[in-house]
């Protein structure tokens, strides 16, 4: 049996730019589509190869809004992947929707070509919230879009909420979570507002406009955590919630370490020990693929040592959290002073061991920044104890003045 790899391929087009939004997305671009549809399959025929032995067992189409890529251009792609991989049987083929471009006659489609997960943002229940960061659609236009997927014979839902929108209430949050839970997806992504620099809320907070502060959005995760629970879908990870066995298996591949490739403006892989990135600009991804001119972006070999960094960093984010003997096993390092550290965050309520695991807690994820962040420069202090003896040993270092 070949060993796993997930699959991305980024859709950069949309109707219309969110004001939150800082991915890699275009508006008003529809005549570029059909070109970008012949560099995508392009890519994969070239890079394919570079695979062989392994099976793909996650595809993840994302973006920008790929629902407004077409059903006869999604279906095409879905087509190239599995002409060109090794795809199984039960992968997991996800593709992101909004609900003003995600008709029955789409979902069909795309259902018929082996999309089996459906991610539809929907973000809040209340038209007054979305209207004022300009999301397209209403909340009667979700309703829609999930009774459609369910005609389509989409098993596999999930909905995406964000707390902290302009002008959001404890009250207002409440009535979009329990709006979501009445729709009866089978997964839950919750993502806390960020407003990242260049972004028009970006523009709008510096004028003054004020968003719900952070101990009001604290509160709303606490809630929401515990109500989710309640409702059957317990986290797996910082934003995400599932019923049981509908956790994102490909996104899961992202936070345990996993290798995947990516494909399309602006997309990231992680294969063969080497992260790389696709240049972010439509013209010249395509340009660069159609012409046989260079598309990498950034490229860089992870070393074991940063690796090790990582594995606190992404499986922190995670209720699974990080194992002793998994983490001395993987980088051959010494697990004893992050241990003192968790201990310390297990007496503020922030940690907790179980099954020899450790994980944050709801209140840990909050600060999981700060507290993730502390554990590696642990890390970095631990891992320079241990190398300089060795060093010295080597006669790398002078001998002082």
């Amino acid at each position: 049996m070949g060993e796993k790899l997930g699959v991305y391929i980024h859709i950069p087009f949309c109707k219309a730019k969110c004001d939150y939004c800082d991915f890699y997305s275009l508006p008003d671009r529809e005549g570029a589509m059909d070109g970008y549809l012949k560099a995508l399959t392009a890519h994969i025929r070239e890079a394919a190869p570079l695979a062989k032995g392994w099976q793909v067992d996650t595809v993840y189409i994302g973006g920008g809004t790929p629902t407004v890529f077409g059903g006869k251009r999604l279906t095409a792609l879905i087509k190239e992947v599995k002409r060109r991989f090794e795809v199984t049987r039960d992968a997991e083929i996800t593709c992101e929707a909004n609900p003003e471009s995600a008709d029955r006659k789409l979902l069909s489609a795309i259902r018929r070509a082996g999309v089996n997960r459906l991610s539809l943002g929907m973000q809040s229940a209340c038209d007054g919230e979305l209207h004022a960061v300009h999301r397209l659609h209403d909340f009667a236009q979700v309703t829609q879009a999930v009774s459609d997927a369910r005609r389509a014979r989409f098993k596999n839902l999930s909905l995406d909420l964000i707390y902290g929108l302009p002008g959001q209430t404890m009250a207002s949050w409440q009535k979009s979570v329990e709006a979501a839970l009445a729709l009866e997806p089978e997964h839950l992504s919750c993502y806390g507002l960020k407003v990242e620099p260049g972004t028009a809320l970006d523009g709008r907070v510096t004028r003054g406009e004020i968003l719900p502060d952070d101990d009001l959005q604290a509160d709303m995760y606490l809630w929401m955590v515990e109500r989710l629970e309640a409702a059957g879908y317990p986290q797996y990870e910082i934003s995400n919630f599932a019923k049981p066995g509908f956790q994102s298996r490909h996104n899961l591949k992202y936070w345990m370490g996993k290798p995947y490739l990516g494909f399309g403006s602006a997309a990231h892989s992680d294969f063969g020990g080497r992260r790389y990135s696709f240049v972010r600009d439509l013209d010249k991804y395509v340009g660069g693929i159609l012409g046989g001119g260079s598309v990498i972006d950034e490229s860089e070999l992870i070393p074991r040592r940063e690796r090790g960094g990582e594995y606190l960093m992404l499986r922190l984010r995670t209720v699974r959290g990080i194992e002793e003997w998994e983490y001395r096993r993987e980088f051959s390092m010494n697990f004893d002073p992050l241990e003192q550290k968790l201990e310390e965050y297990e007496r503020q309520g922030w940690a907790a061991k179980r099954d020899r695991r450790w994980h944050l807690t709801a209140r840990g994820f909050l600060i999981s920044n700060q507290l993730i962040g502390d554990l590696m420069v642990i890390q970095e202090a631990a891992t320079l104890e241990n190398t300089l003896p060795k060093l010295r040993a080597e006669g790398t270092f002078l001998k002082e003045k």
